[in-house]
């Protein structure tokens, strides 16, 4: 090869790596100024089907820290230095304790679409703190009994009683936690404020869950559940909803949820901004995008599990491009719908005790599940 020969490949190469480099350089820009917004969340809500529009919009990655019931979370949240979470993704029932904890932000209500949310949803209860809101209620379902139709009719489920019956010994499954078993519970033992029991109703309580137990086929966790309700393990699991039924019915099982006579619960997910983050500009403006009408179609379809939502708009955009899907989770703008549960007092806030500590009833339930 010539001296030119190689000069002149030498120029090539040289200009093509100068061609290439310029082309590459947006992307190489773009990933550098990338940023990290951080979320302590229960599953499924970083699925990119949800965030991916977010994150591509704001040159943003989302890291997803997930945990299963409020103690875990509040646990992890204790453990980890301030900062750690830009967001954080709770049941309603434990917002006061972040809040009390220190652990989240105090937010603008002008931020936030609040004039949108149906009037049952606007300042919601342990939200608020002296007229400033610590979280964003985002979404929500019901809590009443969960059933295989083959094992038990929704003419069964009308009532929590049907458990006791003697054809489903050993066919009475528990999701495993303490909370929305002892509530539903607490409704079919006449309690108007399930939580809120003092020290002869919680003997009643304790004694009506214990005489539940030869009825049981076992505890489970999320997969579990969906495992024994689709194949019939179980005939039925009290205190959970939609959230499960409703995965299982998007796959053609035969479940359902059924709100029995003595009433239901509520579940309720929030959205707040971790204490100390250091992207609060971005944590705000994820808020947002889940309070869009887009972001709540999102959410209110999640794969993980499906929730109704709160925003006017959200319910417009739902019924307009998924109208099916409105009607099956019973949020139809025209006819009777979930709102209407709530309006005509059958359905209760799921709360944390309030005569007793988060210890006592979990000590309960422990015993419950070694008995």
């Amino acid at each position: 090869m010539t001296h030119n020969s190689i000069t002149t490949r030498r120029r090539l190469i040289k200009g093509g790596l100068a061609v290439a480099a310029s082309i590459a350089t947006p992307a190489i820009l773009r990933a550098q100024g990338r940023r990290d917004l951080s979320i302590l969340t229960w599953a499924g809500h970083a699925d990119p089907d949800v965030i991916g529009a977010f994150e591509e919009t704001h040159n943003v990655r989302i890291r997803a820290k997930e945990y299963v019931g409020g103690d875990q979370m509040l646990a992890q949240m204790a453990q980890s230095p301030a900062g750690t979470y830009d967001l954080i993704l709770s049941d309603a029932e434990y917002v006061v304790q972040l809040q009390q904890a220190g652990f989240i932000e105090p937010l603008a209500p002008e931020d936030y679409p609040f004039d949108d949310f149906f009037p049952e949803f606007q300042n919601f209860r342990g939200h608020w703190f002296d007229g400033q809101p610590y979280a964003v209620f985002l979404r929500f379902g019901f809590l009443g009994l969960s059933h295989n139709r083959t094992a038990m009719s929704e003419a069964e489920a009308r009532s929590y009683r049907t458990m006791w019956e003697p054809r489903h010994q050993g066919r009475i499954g528990h999701f495993d936690w303490h909370l929305p078993n002892l509530g539903t519970l607490s409704l079919l033992n006449g309690n108007p404020s399930p939580f809120d029991l003092d020290e002869a109703h919680w003997a009643d309580l304790t004694g009506t869950m214990m005489s539940l137990r030869p009825q049981v086929r076992g505890f489970y966790d999320y997969g579990g559940m969906l495992s024994a309700l689709r194949s019939g393990e179980v005939s039925a699991i009290p205190g959970i909803g939609d959230w499960i039924t409703g995965v299982l019915a998007r796959d053609g099982a035969d479940v359902t949820t059924t709100i029995p006579e003595e009433g239901g619960l509520q579940w309720t997910e929030s959205l707040s901004i971790g204490a100390r983050s250091g992207n609060q500009d971005l944590a705000r403006s994820f808020i947002q995008y889940m309070l869009s009408p887009e972001g709540q179609v999102k959410t209110a379809t999640l794969k993980a599990y499906p929730a109704m939502i709160p925003t006017r708009a959200g319910w417009a955009k739902l019924n307009d491009e998924l109208p099916g899907e409105a009607r099956r989770q019973n949020m139809a703008l025209n006819g009777p719908n979930a709102l209407d549960e709530i309006r005509a007092g059958r359905i209760r806030l799921r709360e944390l005790p309030v005569q007793q500590s988060l210890e006592i009833w979990n000590d309960a339930w422990t015993r419950y599940k070694n008995a």
